[in-house]
């Protein structure tokens, strides 16, 4: 028999639970195939039939618009029935265990579960628990691994390459989910990795994460390639980790000054949603600089890449 000429990507994972365990083989595929995903996204016909008859249950602990949208288009584009559960009005404000939630979902028989929880670990756990592929959609200030995929996709499709570049992450870091898969990816794909940060919100140790640590923008952001912001979390802060909103602006948020220490070519990105005028000014945010759109528009192909890896490991009996 003939092999094809152009074999499909084989992801060697049952669930996508983080960047950490990902060689740069693994990540590579997932962001080849994310660039056909884009292609056919653009496209006016931009469906595939990868999961028709295939079930996948949106399932966030946590709000967010923008990625579980994203996981809902993803999913439709490739033919699945998709079902965003509303943990709001759900047994879990009844009492409800997440691993009794799992146990009836598994009961269902879904396909793929995308979750979003505000604990570190507990997407790993349900995992352990249910029968179906797994896709963390972020879990507490572990990991948000589309969100780092699709970066690295933006990145890739701006500057051509990832290997060598340096890359600032700038913002609330000891929060971070976004931060830490960021970290991961990008080192394991031969970036030059930048943490920029009031000591406050950096993790104690963060240099053991293969990245050099700032406190200032204006050496953090001498001559890189990419400046990437980080949303102050003020969710998760349960104490005084900067004076002042205002203050912290001043200080670290991104505006066109801070910006001139960075490359003349440097591209800025923010994985969402914006505080304008706290970790970004609005004068950037909008800029010819700016890729935070394309971050947007990368999200869709990049979860339709996962979905479609993790697809070719369900049963089909």
């Amino acid at each position: 028999m003939t092999p094809e000429p152009n074999p499909p990507f084989a992801f060697p994972h049952r669930h996508l639970l983080g960047i950490a365990g990902l060689s740069p083989t693994d990540i590579e595929g997932l962001l080849a195939s994310a660039e056909k995903a884009v292609a056919l996204s653009r496209q006016v016909e931009k469906k595939k039939a990868t999961l028709r008859g295939r079930t996948q249950i949106n399932l966030f602990f946590e709000a967010s618009t923008r990625t579980q949208s994203s996981f809902e288009i993803a999913g439709k584009r490739l033919g699945a029935d998709v079902m965003n559960m509303s943990v709001a009005s759900s047994s879990l404000k009844k009492g409800e265990t997440v691993l009794d939630t799992a146990a009836t979902l598994n009961a269902m028989r879904p396909d793929i579960i995308v979750v979003r929880h505000h604990a570190a670990g507990a997407v790993a756990l349900l995992a352990q628990k249910v029968d179906c592929s797994v896709v963390n959609a972020g879990d507490g200030a572990h990991e948000h691994p589309t969100q780092a995929l699709l970066d690295a996709l933006t990145i890739k499709r701006s500057k051509g390459r990832i290997a060598g570049l340096k890359v600032a992450i700038c913002g609330d870091v000891l929060h971070s989910r976004v931060a830490r898969s960021n970290i991961i990816l990008l080192n394991a794909l031969g970036a030059e990795v930048r943490v920029v940060a009031p000591s406050t919100l950096l993790p104690d140790g963060v240099e053991r994460l293969g990245v050099s640590a700032f406190r200032n923008m204006h050496d953090g952001l001498d001559g890189v390639d990419v400046v990437m912001m980080l949303r102050l979390q003020l969710e998760r802060m349960h104490g005084s980790y900067v004076p002042s909103v205002k203050e912290y602006f001043a200080r670290f948020g991104l505006d066109a000054a801070k910006l001139a220490h960075a490359k003349p070519d440097a591209v800025v990105m923010h994985p969402g949603p914006m505080n304008r005028g706290v970790e970004i000014a609005s004068e950037v945010a909008d800029g010819p600089r700016s890729l935070i759109r394309d971050q947007v528009e990368m999200g869709v192909a990049v979860r339709m890449a996962v979905l479609e890896a993790l697809a070719r490991h369900l049963p089909n009996a």
